[in-house]
């Protein structure tokens, strides 16, 4: 991937964004567990943030989706992993398949307002009774008339308590799993909709909803694209999803390492710094040597994808090895912190808690390792 001045100047502003609006206030929104979405959002529409590789007659930017993943990587300057996530859901998760498939009039009704900032967007397709197995999901929308009737639950909806529209995947016929279900906009405040808080480990400031759906009544005209078709529209709105999560990893982990760096010097123990030992500078000049590993490879799907070509198994092995990463580079670091380590308030702690959700979120390492098999051909009974 080749950076232009125009890739730099977008990385400069949203890293200005993080230092001068999230940073000063993320240890509030993590106590709260809850950041303010509606606000934060309107100013990143106003510098034109949200809708980087959407059309200009929606109010996007207009640009190839390298920019999107400048804009996810730059967001690492951010003190948690929570907001970052939550703006990733509502410019790259929950909207591609709407400004791709989606009428002129649903997007001029949704799309332009969320690249405005104006509402918020959330992603429903997890359930209580399964997150990656999307084929087995049991939330319906029957067709009544000009309506589609919803009934169902989603579950791990990141954005879920505050959102405007939720892009929904739900069974809308009873023939195959993999060609009965519809992505539907449902607007929050339709009648039948309640929401509940789920409490996690990590990602505290990113609110986190179960959704109930109980006779919710939206027009037909709210489907995107065609019928049916909406198992293959999220397989594709995962691919932006995975590269999303991989290159906003990258200068997280980056400054984990720094951090880790810098204390480590300055921590002494038997008359030395904790750095000077062999095993924890190897192991640090090791961690950040995957680092860039991965950065590579997220570099080299992101170019593929913008040149029309399917990095279906790039995008899972970017999203395997970033979760995995994720998990390595903040355990790491913590034991060298030692106790400081584990408080609750230090930001390698807090990597740690977050972090762990990149393996199970947009697909599990073990649904990425299926997909890496059944393209490499080495599943049982499969070939090449």
């Amino acid at each position: 991937m080749k950076f232009t001045p125009e890739h730099r100047a977008l990385e400069d502003t949203v890293v200005k964004f993080c230092d001068k609006e999230l940073n000063p206030h993320i240890p509030e929104w993590e106590a709260k567990g809850q950041f303010p979405a509606h606000e934060v959002f309107k100013k990143l529409g106003n510098l034109g943030l949200l809708g980087l590789k959407y059309p200009e007659e929606y109010g996007g930017a207009g640009l190839d989706f390298s920019y999107s993943m400048v804009m996810a990587e730059a967001l690492g300057q951010c003190n948690c992993g929570g907001v970052p996530m939550a703006i990733g859901v509502h410019t790259d998760m929950a909207t591609p398949a709407l400004a791709r498939f989606g009428s002129d009039e649903l997007r001029k009704e949704w799309l332009v307002p969320t690249i405005a900032g104006d509402v918020v967007a959330c992603l429903g397709v997890s359930e209580p009774g399964g997150g990656s197995d999307v084929a087995a999901l049991k939330t319906t929308a029957r067709r009544e008339g000009d309506d589609y009737v919803i009934n169902g639950t989603k579950m791990w909806i990141t954005n879920g308590l505050q959102a405007d529209w939720c892009c929904l995947l739900a069974n809308t016929s009873d023939g195959p799993a993999h060609k009965n279900k519809s992505l539907i906009v449902v607007p929050m405040d339709a009648p039948g909709i309640t929401r509940q808080k789920i409490h996690k480990i990590g990602m505290h400031s990113s609110d986190t909803a179960q959704l109930f759906f109980d006779n919710v009544r939206v027009p037909r005209r709210n489907l995107i694209g065609q019928e049916g078709l909406g198992f293959t529209f999220q397989m594709l709105q995962f691919q932006e999803e995975r590269l999303w999560g991989a290159a906003g990893s990258l200068r997280s982990l980056d400054r984990l390492i720094d951090q880790t760096i810098a204390y480590t010097r300055e921590r002494k123990a038997f008359g030395k710094s904790i750095l000077d030992n062999q095993v924890v500078h190897f192991r640090l000049a090791e961690l950040r040597t995957e680092v860039e590993a991965l950065r590579a490879l997220t570099y080299r799907a992101v170019e593929a994808y913008i040149g029309g070509k399917d990095v279906t198994k790039l995008a899972s092995m970017a999203k395997l090895k970033c979760g995995r990463l994720s998990r390595e580079v903040t355990d790491s670091c913590l034991q060298y912190w030692g106790g400081m380590g584990f408080t609750a308030d230090n930001p390698i702690s807090q990597a740690y808690r977050d972090s762990r959700l990149i393996s199970i979120g947009g697909g599990a390492d073990e649904i990425m390792l299926g997909i890496i098999c059944k393209l490499e051909g080495t599943l049982p009974g499969k070939a090449a």
